[in-house]
């Protein structure tokens, strides 16, 4: 197998993974989850002090006195 064989075969199993990856990402039907998932970080209801961190932080809370 010819060295520049091996290369071109590889350049189109990366080309492949990655329309499958970019096909995957924008296919219609997930949108729904990924903008519910792009909502998380602002969702106060979870995490407390008893649980940990909370799950959003705000400007005043970062500050020290």
């Amino acid at each position: 197998m010819d060295i520049n064989l091996l290369r071109s075969l590889v350049t189109v199993a990366a080309l492949a993974t990655f329309l499958g990856i970019v096909w995957w990402a924008y296919a219609p039907s997930r949108k729904s989850r990924f903008e519910r998932d792009a909502l998380l970080p602002f969702n106060e209801e979870e995490g407390t002090a008893e649980n940990g961190p909370p799950a959003v932080f705000r400007r005043n809370e970062l500050e020290r006195p």
